[in-house]
């Protein structure tokens, strides 16, 4: 038992140093969220800028509520008169003087937020009025970036241009994000005109890169695996406190049995309300269940359970992230879809697996049949195949970009000769 709790902290502390200083994503190793800044017009005490956040990410998402946020730091008194395709949360305290337009946005810090759809049409610009939603590149590569346009200049009645500097101190409000500073890129960016006979250049163009840490963006963990096999008795199930503990100051949870407590409405329209889970021993969101159904002469089948047991929330164009071995050998995937993630890595042994529209790509609430499920068929590799040690079961899951936490590999199922009998604690 002691052997088993050092090699949980021993792991569990290197991957928290690794992932902590460095954002750093080993089954998405370039993911990021990259804002780019291009200047497109320059008038004697104004600039139009076009600004485009793009999802650079694999398998992970920005959600709405509450969607994106971007903020930044004006270098000296710049102010925003107008913009297409997004809006500043607050418009901040607007000098008399500035005449009888006030401008759109006068905060030192302003803070950016998407349109909602439908917004109307002298609002919107290309691209925009998502709500705040950036999906995955590989989920959706039609909705990853999101656009606005904006018009800055400098509250007084100065003309001089050269005032007008990039803003530094970038964030991007959803947690879990660190972006670094703003770097110019040559060339500028070139803009399509007249369905591609024309290009319209850019007069400057900057780039600001986010990274995402999961150990920033939360406290605890938010799903966990559980694993069985045909061939034992044995389930590993998800470690006790995976997400947090029942005693645990400022964790909810239900009961079975009882009525989940009306949610106060909040005048804030982007709130977040946290989750409300079923208690378990484990009090995560999400249960994945990995489960090994069936051994033929040349194949082996699994099943694969992902189970919600928050009663507050739905999950929206969920996907799953597996990394298996046998992946470069999988035949078929029945009601998931599937892709391979291959960037950077020399082996197909990473997948992506997500719902199928209208059908179950919305991973309802618990209580609302909050499961949905997928059986894979793969190939058995003549000469490396074999159930023994684990080799079954995956080594990492993601859900919604999110590492699961694992059972330790002594606990396993294993084969019935080397299997004892496996007291859950």
């Amino acid at each position: 038992m002691m052997l088993k709790f050092c090699l949980f902290i021993f792991f569990t502390s290197l991957g928290l140093t690794y992932n902590l200083s460095y954002g750093y994503d080993p089954l998405d190793v370039r993911g990021n969220v990259t804002i780019q800044w291009d200047i497109t017009d320059v008038n004697p005490d104004t600039y139009n800028a076009d600004v485009t956040i793009y999802n650079y990410q694999q398998y992970r998402h920005i959600e709405w509520p509450p969607g994106w946020r971007l903020s930044w730091e004006w270098q000296n008194h710049e102010v925003i008169w107008n913009m297409q395709g997004a809006e500043a949360k607050e418009q901040g305290i607007c000098n008399k003087s500035l005449g009888a337009s006030p401008p759109h946005c006068c905060l030192k810090q302003p803070v950016i937020i998407d349109l909602q759809p439908g917004s109307k049409l002298n609002k919107q610009a290309a691209n925009c009025c998502k709500g705040g939603v950036l999906t995955s590149m590989a989920q959706d590569p039609t909705m990853y970036a999101s656009h606005f346009q904006m018009t800055v200049g400098l509250a007084s009645t100065s003309s001089d241009t050269s005032q007008l500097n990039m803003p530094n101190n970038f964030k991007f409000g959803t947690p879990g994000y660190t972006c670094g500073d703003s770097q110019q890129v040559f060339p500028p960016t070139k803009f399509p005109e007249d369905d591609g006979r024309r290009w319209r250049q850019a007069l400057s163009t900057y780039r600001v890169i986010c990274t995402y840490s999961q150990f920033k963006a939360a406290p605890a963990p938010s799903c966990c695996v559980s694993l069985s096999a045909f061939y034992s008795s044995a389930i590993s199930f998800c470690p006790n406190c995976s997400c947090g503990c029942q005693q645990q100051p400022g964790l909810l949870c239900i009961k079975k049995g009882q009525i989940p407590p009306i949610l106060a409405k909040s005048k804030d329209p982007d709130y977040v309300a946290p989750p409300l889970v079923n208690c378990t021993s484990h009090m995560c969101p999400i249960h994945v269940h990995w489960h090994v159904k069936e051994s033929y002469k040349d194949y082996w089948r699994v099943k694969i359970t992902i189970m919600n047991l928050n009663v507050r929330k739905n999950y929206t164009t969920w996907n799953l992230a597996v990394e298996h071995q046998n992946l470069a050998h999988l035949l078929q995937v029945f009601s998931f879809n599937y892709m391979p993630l291959t960037q950077d890595r020399p082996t197909n042994d990473t997948g992506l697996f997500w719902g199928i529209q209208h059908y179950n790509d919305v991973l309802l609430q618990s209580g609302l049949s909050g499961n949905v499920q997928s059986e894979l068929l793969l190939r058995k590799v003549p000469g490396t195949f074999t159930f023994d040690a684990g080799w079954a079961f995956p080594k990492r899951i993601y859900f919604n970009g999110e590492n699961c936490v694992m059972p330790l590999p002594v606990d396993f199922p294993r084969l019935p000769k080397e299997t004892s009998r496996h007291v859950r604690q």
